[in-house]
């Protein structure tokens, strides 16, 4: 039972993709505060990573900056070998980084299909391929795959690859915590329901916030620090929560 008690990650080293903002953001910040050394990953914005950065370091944590296309298994890999060679091994793996696309099916080419499963799912592959073995070695490793509610629900219309990747990123979460639950490393997934964060509202038609708060049952969007705090459950506490989805929907879909 030694450890249960323990909400600290001093020592501990975190990957969050996609955290230059919303939800990685507020992880890569939580993660930070309990001490782990967190790698802060964007693709599109240096700004938005450097902003999340500058906010831990102001606060005493510890984190870099690194750019980087998740969904390319090279830049992947400079990732990793950027964060090793900076803060040592890494002990915690988070996949954030997802593509929402509002498209109906028969408009969805080859290449989107593609482009979205190397981004949403495959990238998720590519970080634990890289992380995984040096967690089995030191007995001890954390896996988190953000998904979202319709890769469960299948309730949004024309998001085919979305919610197969999302559906995916689960089915990956159980198949690593089957095989590596032995060697210390629990995998899971955070499902997140409506989280309050920047969006592009072109690809919710015919959504408005009113009437998503109207039909959870909590009466309120969620905020990024929801997940936040579930990922570092996940990391320190949750220590006997492995191949699961954590659903915070606000009970909008009960599980």
């Amino acid at each position: 039972m030694s450890g249960f008690h323990n909400a600290s990650l001093e020592d501990r080293v975190a990957i969050v993709t996609g955290s230059g903002q919303n939800i990685g953001a507020a992880i890569a910040r939580r993660l930070a505060e309990a001490g782990a050394a967190v790698v802060v990953n964007g693709h599109t914005s240096q700004a938005n990573v450097d902003r999340t950065v500058a906010e831990i370091q102001a606060a005493g944590g510890r984190a870099i900056g690194v750019m980087a296309d998740v969904g390319d298994p090279k830049e992947v890999a400079r990732m990793v070998e950027t964060a090793t060679s900076a803060f040592g091994p890494i002990d915690i793996a988070i996949s954030n980084v997802g593509r929402r696309l509002h498209k109906p099916f028969e408009t969805i080419t080859i290449e989107d299909w593609d482009g979205a499963i190397r981004t949403n799912l495959s990238s998720c592959f590519y970080l634990a391929h890289h992380v995984i073995p040096g967690m089995k070695k030191r007995g001890w490793g954390r896996v988190i795959h953000v998904s979202g509610y319709d890769g469960f629900t299948g309730h949004m219309v024309n998001r085919a690859y979305n919610i197969a990747a999302k559906a995916g990123m689960h089915g990956f979460s159980k198949a690593l915590g089957r095989e590596f639950g032995p060697f210390g490393i629990t995998a899971n997934t955070v499902v997140p329901g409506a989280i309050d964060t920047e969006r592009d509202w072109s690809q919710y038609p015919k959504t408005t916030r009113k009437a998503v708060e109207e039909i959870i049952p909590v009466r309120r969007w969620g905020h990024v620090d929801d997940l936040a705090y579930a990922c570092l459950y996940l990391c320190t506490t949750g220590s006997f929560m492995n191949g699961q989805a954590l659903h915070l929907n606000g009970g909008e879909y009960m599980f």
